[in-house]
């Protein structure tokens, strides 16, 4: 009968013992409390036939519109080297609330973007050093990275561009009417010009079959960053140019005069004046919109940057042939700006989490490389991200080949044209920038004067930065 009843309490014992198992506590996690923000997306996980993998990388992407060519990304990068590549995006215009919750996770990214320096004071802590990265020994401006001290803590990695796009098509129209203010778009090289051509322009354009010279000034909330961070850019960077202010020291933009504001408001109001949409519509309007109307052949010019390119080709209907998509400078009535190029930098840095182990921080220095040099890696920078990339392991025939990069590359190569640098990336805060906006609606609708909006923006300049200086 014992042995009989032997493996009877044996196998109660595994059971007793496999129970036990399963009811062992775990430690609860921290709490971090956090805003709510819209929840981040994670791309799509494919399964592939690979190398074992040997590590998993987090990056937090800054772009909604680019997560699908990130995951694709994350196939091709661990079919060559076994890794593992989590990419998790934000939804637009949470980045920032979004990397607050992420990095306080255990799980955190190692792989985020900082937007220049202001991101960088943001976050410091989590910066690492990334002098002696392989990626950024290939800049080719060494000037363009975020540094502090000896220390690099962003490596831009994608070279942009904007101004007003025009369509070359409906502009040779014009030059051929009977009476036109230029013959060629050669003489249209200042505000004064351009005011007089645009407006003889509005005056004909049932003759030129348009709606409006320019596309729609989108100012509905959240939509009005063509104004509000990309136009603004030019007055501050001729009064930091003037007044010989140097971007990389905090306390020196602690405050503006907004120097140029009557020159802002030139170039304001003559795509008010001369749009598609009645100046109080505005604020109903969104960059789509805007993109449409030009796409559609309803403008002649829109204000926007290379990336405009996928938005206008993806409209149905679209009328305007590759070829006839130019940029040109965005003046203001500035002395000398027959020199002025179209506005050439970066907002876009990587960053590296310090807080990382070092073989993760390791893993995510030999990922960028890679994605930079690597046949592959280059392949989708440049025919998938559309990427004018500022690194010198990209040959002539590995630039991209859409209509508004090379005309960003044709400006970059202009050595008698100085650029208007990005020195919206020491704007104080985005809600230095919404208020903006917001009184830049308030204007178009004739709610508030320009002289408000021009005390708006210098006391919310201060304002804001001395409150992220705290």
């Amino acid at each position: 009968m014992t042995k009989k009843l032997f493996p009877i309490i044996s196998i109660l014992l595994i059971i007793a013992f496999a129970l036990a198992a399963c009811a062992k506590p775990t430690a609860a996690p921290t709490e971090v409390t956090q805003p709510e923000v819209p929840p981040a997306t994670e791309a799509p996980v494919v399964a592939t036939e690979a190398p074992a993998v040997t590590g998993e990388l987090y990056y937090l992407n800054f772009k909604p519109e680019i997560a699908e060519t990130y995951a694709k990304i994350g196939e091709a990068w661990k079919a060559e080297t076994g890794n593992t590549l989590k990419v998790v995006t934000a939804a637009s215009g949470t980045y920032e609330q979004t990397l607050k919750s992420e990095i306080a996770k255990a799980d955190a990214p190692v792989l985020f973007q900082i937007n220049g320096p202001v991101g960088y004071a943001s976050w410091k802590d989590y910066c690492a050093d990334l002098s002696d990265t392989e990626l950024y020994s290939h800049l080719l401006d060494k000037s363009m990275a975020v540094t502090s001290g000896d220390g690099v803590y962003g490596i831009p990695y994608v070279v942009e561009g904007y101004g007003i796009i025009y369509n070359n098509a409906i502009m040779n129209k014009y030059f051929a009417l009977p009476g036109a203010k230029a013959a060629s778009m050669d003489e249209i090289n200042n505000f004064a010009k351009l005011k007089e051509v645009v407006e003889d322009m509005t005056a004909r354009k049932a003759e030129l079959g348009i709606e409006g010279v320019f596309s729609s000034t989108s100012l509905k909330p959240g939509e009005d960053w063509r104004w509000q961070t990309h136009l603004a850019n030019l007055p501050i960077f001729y009064e930091f140019r003037d007044n010989n202010i140097n971007t990389g020291d905090p306390a020196a933009t602690m405050e503006v005069t907004f120097q140029y504001a009557d020159n802002y408001k030139n170039i304001f109001d003559l795509y008010l004046n001369n749009s598609v949409t009645d100046p109080k519509l505005l604020g109903s309007k969104s960059v789509d919109d805007s993109m449409a109307e030009f796409a559609l052949g309803k403008s002649a010019m829109v204000q926007n940057g290379n990336w405009a390119w996928n938005q206008i080709k993806g409209v149905e209907g679209n009328t305007v042939l590759a070829e006839d998509i130019k940029f040109l400078p965005i003046y203001m009535g500035m002395p000398g700006e027959e020199k002025q190029s179209i506005s050439i930098g970066t907002e876009n840095f990587y960053a590296i989490n310090s807080q990382a182990s070092p073989e993760k921080q390791k893993l995510a220095a030999d990922f960028i490389m890679w994605l930079f040099s690597s046949d592959t890696g280059k392949n989708f920078v440049t025919n998938e991200l559309g990427f004018i990339a500022p690194f010198d392991t990209f040959a002539e025939d590995e630039k991209p080949t859409d209509p508004l990069s090379l005309e960003v590359i044709r400006y970059m190569s202009n050595t008698d044209l100085y650029n208007v640098a990005w020195n919206f990336t020491v704007f104080p805060s985005q809600t230095f920038k919404d208020n903006f906006g917001a009184a830049l609606l308030q204007y178009a609708q004739g709610t508030t004067t320009w002289d408000e909006v021009k005390a708006l923006f210098i006391e919310q300049w201060k304002t804001e930065k001395e409150l992220a200086a705290q």
